[in-house]
């Protein structure tokens, strides 16, 4: 009964993304915060690094005042931490901890937690231990907190742990603070985008797969193990979709207790007039930059077409989305010139000095520069993956080619110094995106796209595009504002195929059929909204605050 649920009267949630902008997790929590507020009021609390020390972080607001009794007892347990506001909707209360001091103690934390836990340490590499001493530290802090605040008030308390790097505070608050309901979720594991990155099959053997066995062959033994040991032992274990869920079940050998589909906020999507003069200015804009680029004219109907996201060759996509621009470029029923943007930061060099030189006229250009596909400068062209495709292909984008491709290999935060406009005010300019990913947890960037009423075509094998055909009832369509493409292990050349069925379908509409299409995509966009998907964090919470309460009875 719905009734009967546990609802929770503190919620914590830690990740190595509060207050640090690095990647979709941010996004997660820092749209999830303003509905949780709404909710919980300042019972939310977010604890991230503390990676700012001495220099300012533009999204964390310092509050001296705030709980200064606290800080002083945390400081006089050896926990320095800032407290403060998060500068994000909702400006959920925040507290960055400084994890440096724990590194002279990490073998002994390693040991506690191979004895206490059977977390196995010893081939830790890279950011592990970075990450595992941020994780102990924001445990410390949780436990320094209840104590300080909630303890006596017999609060119902949980404590949300968010990807592998925040596994041994989980364990950490489920051994020394057991009247704490803690919840873990991992976005991806570690292992499968291994797997995946590796350019191992991934789906059609995922049964046969031994997750421990992979992560030795792979060199993933620490991080694999402190996310399999979390996820086998705090209160409730998620995930963002119903493939990761299948995923964990083969390699962490943990079926998820619930699945958190990852929502949005539309504040940031202008309305009426503004959405208009914005997708104007973001059209004439990018095709400003073709023009630079390329020295050809591109007509009003220019069908603009986007990829964007994390630089991972194959598993975002990118690869077959290339693939489907060269494929395209022969099609005789294409009766409009096509740019195609490729937009995911590489090793970047800085922007083009001679397209900057060209922008800054006013002139139309009738020659192109050298490399008409590239707006920036890259440290190691030679290796690139999308220049070296593109050289494959002989693709120079010249007059007699339709398709052009512009390769866009930086953050488009708004000061990149050739579009100097952020990626959502470009987002908006665009006519259909495609996001044929081929490992996806989620899929932020569809789902930002539909937001903007950009029409977008995505793979079964992301979250998003699962969702998109539950739905539907059915594989979701092009004019449905999510054309699903079926992906398997081995199907390459057949997406490649769809996503070139698409782009011609879509080259063909008439403008009505592009404004019912643009209009479903919103309005699938208003089924992901936080208000809908935040009472799946509930369910969580209950299901861990149900196994609390029944531990806390035994003790």
């Amino acid at each position: 009964m719905e009734d009967e649920k546990i609802v929770p009267t503190f919620v914590f949630e830690s990740s190595w993304e509060v207050c640090n902008k690095v990647g979709g997790i941010y996004t997660v929590l820092s749209t999830h915060a303003k509905t949780l507020v709404e909710t919980l009021k300042d019972c939310v609390v977010f604890v991230g690094p503390d990676l700012w020390r001495g220099k300012e972080n533009p999204l964390f607001v310092e509050d001296k005042a705030l709980w200064a009794k606290w800080v002083d007892q945390a400081r006089r347990e050896g926990i320095s931490v800032r407290v403060g506001r998060w500068n994000i909707p909702g400006r959920p209360c925040v507290v960055l901890v400084d994890f440096q001091p724990y590194f002279v103690a990490k073998d002994h934390l390693y040991g506690s937690a191979w004895a206490d836990f059977g977390v196995e340490s010893l081939h830790a590499y890279g950011d592990y231990d970075e990450a595992s001493m941020f994780s102990y530290a924001a445990g410390r802090v949780v436990e320094s907190y209840y104590n300080h605040f909630l303890r006596k008030k017999h609060e119902r308390v949980v404590y949300q742990a968010h990807e592998w790097m925040t596994g041994l505070g989980a364990l950490y608050v489920k051994k020394h603070v057991p009247a704490i309901a803690t919840v873990f979720t991992t976005h991806a594991t570690s292992i499968g985008r291994s797997i995946a990155g590796n350019n191992k099959p991934l789906y059609d053997y995922l049964y046969a797969y031994n997750g421990n066995q992979m992560a030795g062959e792979l060199n993933m033994e620490a991080k694999h193990s402190i996310e399999r040991q979390t996820a086998h032992n705090v209160d409730c274990f998620t995930t963002v979709s119903d493939v990761t869920a299948r995923e964990c079940e083969e390699l962490l050998d943990k079926r998820p207790d619930a699945v958190l589909m990852n929502g949005f906020e539309n504040d940031f999507v202008p309305a009426g007039d503004e959405f208009t003069r914005k997708r104007k200015e973001a059209r004439q804009q990018l095709l400003r930059v073709a023009n630079a680029l390329t020295g050809q004219q591109f007509p009003e109907d220019t069908l603009i077409v986007a990829t964007s996201g994390r630089y991972e060759f194959k598993n975002k996509g990118i690869d077959v989305f290339l693939e489907a621009m060269h494929r395209l470029d022969w099609q005789e029923g294409l009766r409009r010139p096509v740019v195609a943007f490729v937009e995911v930061p590489a090793w970047v060099a800085g922007p083009r000095r001679d397209l900057q030189g060209r922008l800054a006229s006013q002139e139309v250009f009738d020659t192109p520069l050298p490399m008409p596909f590239l707006t920036h400068g890259l440290n190691d062209v030679e290796h690139d993956n999308v220049m070296n495709t593109l050289r494959w292909f002989d693709k120079s984008n010249r007059p007699e080619e339709r398709v052009k491709v512009i390769f866009v290999p930086c953050y488009l935060d708004g000061k990149d110094g050739i579009f100097n406009r952020s990626y959502y005010d470009l987002l908006i300019g665009k006519d259909l995106t495609v996001y044929a990913s081929y490992y996806e947890p989620w899929g932020y960037t569809p789902l930002e796209s539909i937001a903007f009423h950009v029409p977008t075509v995505t793979t079964n094998l992301s979250g998003f595009g699962l969702w998109a055909n539950k739905v539907k009832g059915e594989p979701s369509s092009l004019l449905d504002g999510a054309e699903v493409i079926e992906r398997t292990d081995y199907n390459y050349s057949d997406v490649a195929d769809g996503i070139v069925r698409a782009v011609l379908q879509f080259a063909g509409w008439d403008k009505q059929d592009v404004e019912h299409a643009r209009q479903n995509a919103a309005s699938l966009a208003q089924k992901a909204l936080w208000k809908h998907f935040i009472k799946q964090y509930f369910d969580a919470y209950d299901i861990a605050l149900q196994k609390t309460a029944v531990r806390m009875e035994i003790l």
